[in-house]
């Protein structure tokens, strides 16, 4: 995913092909986002949101999602259940609405249930990364799109980011940061969710260390997500 710790990177796509065909723009025309005042006076407008999710010429195929930028801006909440506990994280659809579409989109087909997470560091930064089915660190779900949410990101504790194999497109592999690094971490992943409970099972997962014994590298032991379920309020 292009991050490092003082070690080795992670898993990197190897001979990829352009992507060349946009199967999927999903643009919400029209829709402003305006917020009128009790006055009825227009108090805050922003573009219409518009994703774009581009084929990729190999991975694990998905059909690419749609988008309707209401129901994509909706706050919704994913529980991971892990044979340490359950982890639940509060999405950022407000300020990573491609990110969150497409992670809600895969969740909803099960794309992630059963896999294994690929990678964890233990020294510089702390993360547990996931979302490849291949359990490898080098799939995709047929499809990428673009950063957002870069402007001032920081990875804290408690972080939920998209990891990926080639800068500027993202697919289904995330890392979740379970301590703060130790350094300060270019804005280069896309934030899209924060961690509300369960952290400590991220934790407990990265203390059993790497298989090798190094410091950025596979689990010790499987980590396998047994299920991704994403919860919404009621409208």
């Amino acid at each position: 995913m292009h991050l490092t710790s003082g070690t080795k990177s992670g898993g990197r796509r190897a001979g990829r092909k352009a992507a060349i065909a946009i199967a999927a723009v999903a643009t919400c025309s029209g829709l402003t986002w305006t917020a009128l005042s009790l006055t009825g006076g227009v108090t805050d407008s922003k573009p219409p949101v518009t994703c774009t999710y581009t084929p990729s010429d190999g991975g694990t195929k998905a059909a690419a999602p749609g988008f309707d930028a209401v129901a994509a801006a909706r706050p919704y909440t994913v529980r991971i259940d892990t044979e340490e506990g359950p982890v639940t994280i509060e999405a950022l659809t407000k300020d990573a609405p491609c990110t969150t579409n497409s992670f809600s989109f895969l969740a909803g087909k099960k794309y992630f249930d059963g896999s294994k997470c690929h990678r964890v560091t233990t020294r510089g930064i702390f993360v547990l990364e996931c979302g490849d089915p291949a359990g490898e660190g080098n799939s995709d779900p047929g499809y990428w799109f673009k950063d957002e949410n870069l402007a001032g990101a920081s990875y804290p504790a408690g972080t939920v980011a998209m990891s990926k194999a080639l800068p500027g497109k993202n697919g289904s592999q995330f890392f979740i940061s379970y301590a703060d690094p130790t350094f300060r971490m270019p804005p280069s992943w896309t934030p899209f969710g924060k961690v509300v409970g369960g952290l400590d099972a991220v934790a407990k997962i990265a203390a059993k260390g790497t298989a090798d014994g190094s410091t950025d590298g596979k689990p010790k032991e499987p980590v396998v997500i047994k299920s991704v379920t994403v919860q919404r309020p009621a409208k």
